[in-house]
């Protein structure tokens, strides 16, 4: 089974790098750059199974491609945030309107922004959308190229022990932020095989929660290239052993099959987003065949 292996999905990274991981399958890891290349990788046939965050699955179905669902992570409200810088004259999502903002576009930083200026009765179209793609979105903020900025792990921890930057909603405050590990319907993935997935990436989760140090001596190893003993800094933007390892702690690894209510809040998001303007139609997801 060829499984995609992304930066920002840390089960999969951590699955990649675990002894043993998914030993049944006969795995071939393949790794590539974001999230938002799994559609196309699983649509050329170069994975089988990829992680990502709730939008990249409902922006392959915009296409047409048939996602299948396979497991979802527990909710994760620490992972993400809106920052701006703390001189900034904004204070709150309120007072983002017509503002310039650095997201990732078509991930779940589309989704936080939306839900989060809805609260406030805005919706997308009030703000400026900036993609960031690989730069640095915290030196655009901190220098005045952008008002505002979507971040995740491991730069959101980062962030936080800043006096420079403020975050002005967290995740948890408008989004549940699950993982989500999917397939296309035309890969054909057996139910067998998509049980020992779950239970794999389940199994794996539990091994991290309960060494979180050995995970993250490993994600900091692979930020280097290669193991290192010494506990040195870790990926590009220095995050160490110590570091990864208060991201690790402040996420919860457990993996659950699909069920009604992963179902719901796809489907929801599906219809916040076509509110929105993001999406040019609508989207009917199937209702998953296994329950929690």
């Amino acid at each position: 089974m060829k499984i995609g292996v992304h930066p920002n999905n840390l089960h999969l990274r951590l699955a990649r790098l675990w002894p043993g991981a998914f030993a049944d399958l006969q795995p071939i890891f393949v790794s590539y750059a974001e999230g938002r290349d799994t559609a196309a990788l699983l649509e050329n046939g170069d994975i089988d199974l990829g992680g990502t965050g709730s939008t990249p699955p409902l922006e392959a179905d915009i296409r047409g491609l048939g996602v299948e669902y396979v497991a979802a992570s527990a909710p994760r409200p620490a992972n993400g945030a809106i920052f701006v810088r703390s001189d900034s004259p904004i204070g709150s999502v309120a007072e983002l309107k017509d503002r310039r903002i650095s997201l990732i576009d078509g991930s779940f930083h589309t989704y936080l922004l939306a839900r989060s200026l809805e609260g406030e009765g805005m919706s997308l179209p009030d703000v400026e959308r900036v993609e960031s793609g690989a730069r640095d979105s915290l030196a655009d903020l901190l220098e005045g190229r952008v008002d505002a900025w979507v971040a995740m792990s491991p730069r959101l921890e980062k962030a936080l022990e800043r006096d420079d930057v403020k975050p002005i909603v967290r995740c948890g405050a408008a989004i549940p932020n699950r993982s989500l590990f999917w397939t296309l319907e035309r890969n054909g993935l057996s139910a067998t095989e998509i049980r020992a997935i779950v239970s794999e990436l389940s199994r794996i989760g539990n091994g991290i929660a309960a060494d979180p140090r050995t995970a993250a001596r490993l994600l900091a190893s692979d930020d280097r290239g290669g193991p290192d003993d010494r506990g040195g800094s870790g990926d590009r933007d220095g995050t160490d052993i110590d570091a990864w390892e208060k991201v690790v702690r402040s996420r919860d690894f457990t993996v659950f099959p699909i069920d009604e209510e992963i179902i719901a809040e796809q489907q929801e998001e599906a219809d916040t987003l076509l509110r929105h303007g993001h999406f040019d139609k609508a989207i009917a997801l199937k209702r998953p065949e296994t329950t929690r």
